[in-house]
């Protein structure tokens, strides 16, 4: 891994997001305006206040899941990738200059929904706001490196987006967002166990409750950073240097 390098990468990155203004509103505008759409669509602040913290969490790692694996796609498939690989760049500098690039893009996409969300929107949270923004910042993360990973067994952009609903749709469905983990099947529930998003909604459910950092908090938090390393860590391994 070379630091120089693995900037580099972010920058490149970055700077190709800022020529493409519709990738840009998929993440940082159209999150925004979905809070603002199911607020009105519960039409009931105290199930909003509910909801809400938890879309918090699941949103990035959607939004981020789905432009990752898509423009990792498209570089292997332009062979950007490949001339890339022939430089001293190495397959950890450029996920992790991946990773580096769309936690800013987190960060701007978290402080958007922040602003039209507390004060505009009235959502309640009694935990600290930094918790929050961290938590998302590692969901953002873990979307970013399944991605990445993702990406490796797609051939088309068409066959990354088909891979959203295994990598995404489950974890949506059994984390906890529409019925309590606790509640389900046996199966169901032993299966949401190991989904990491499962414990990036705890930790924002919990962030509704309560105002201080628990254990259990601190917990969620370990689990969802040590998936999206693995999932990282992955990716470099089944990432292909050559052009499929």
């Amino acid at each position: 891994m070379n630091a120089r390098v693995t900037g580099a990468t972010a920058r490149r990155i970055l700077e190709q997001l800022r020529h493409d203004p519709g990738t840009l509103a998929l993440l940082v505008v159209l999150p925004a305006l979905l809070m603002v759409l199911l607020r009105y669509v519960f039409d009931d602040q105290r199930t909003f206040d509910r909801i809400g913290p938890m879309l918090l969490g699941i949103f990035p790692f959607v939004f981020m899941f789905v432009v990752t694996s898509v423009g990792t796609l498209r570089e292997r498939t332009g062979g950007t990738l490949e001339r890339l690989m022939t430089t001293p760049l190495g397959k950890l500098d450029l996920l992790l200059g991946y990773a580096l690039a769309f936690s800013v893009v987190a960060l701007v996409q978290v402080a958007v929904i922040l602003v039209v969300s507390l004060p505009f929107l009235g959502l309640a949270v009694e935990g600290p706001l930094w918790a929050l923004v961290l938590i998302a910042l590692l969901d953002a993360l873990l979307g970013v490196a399944l991605g990445l990973f993702a990406s490796a067994f797609a051939r088309t952009e068409f066959q990354a987006v088909q891979l959203m609903p295994a990598f995404v749709l489950p974890q949506t469905l059994l984390c906890g967002l529409f019925a309590p983990r606790d509640s389900m099947q046996p199966v169901l529930s032993a299966l949401s166990d190991v989904m990491p998003l499962s414990y990036a909604v705890d930790a924002m459910r919990e962030l509704t409750v309560s105002p201080g950092f628990s254990s259990g908090l601190t917990a969620d938090l370990a689990v969802i950073a040590v998936s999206a390393l693995l999932a990282l860590l992955v990716g470099a391994a089944t990432l292909p240097r050559r052009t499929p």
